[in-house]
């Protein structure tokens, strides 16, 4: 019987990703969803954005998500962005 190989969980980096769901949510749940950035759309739907440490936490969070009773729409990792901020001209 072959070995199968282990993962190396010393070299994982955070995952950035974004969590939409149906219904807007309050700022004041961000230190509920540990630090993501909430971000409400026109649409009626909530962004949560952020690095996530794994697959643990993410599944923690979307934990956090069926007890609010929100639908969940999607869940999806994102490249962070490389783009340079937009320079603030007076």
């Amino acid at each position: 019987m072959a070995n199968k190989p282990k993962p190396d969980r010393g070299l994982a980096q955070p995952t950035v990703y974004q969590i939409r769901i149906k219904g807007h949510l309050g700022r004041q749940w961000s230190s509920w969803f540990e630090g993501l950035s909430i971000t409400l759309e026109a649409n009626g739907d909530t962004l949560l954005t952020g690095s996530v440490a794994d697959q643990a936490a993410l599944h923690g969070l979307l934990k956090k998500v069926r007890d609010l009773g929100l639908p969940l729409i999607a869940v999806n990792p994102i490249e962070p962005d490389r783009t340079p901020a937009p320079t603030v001209k007076p």
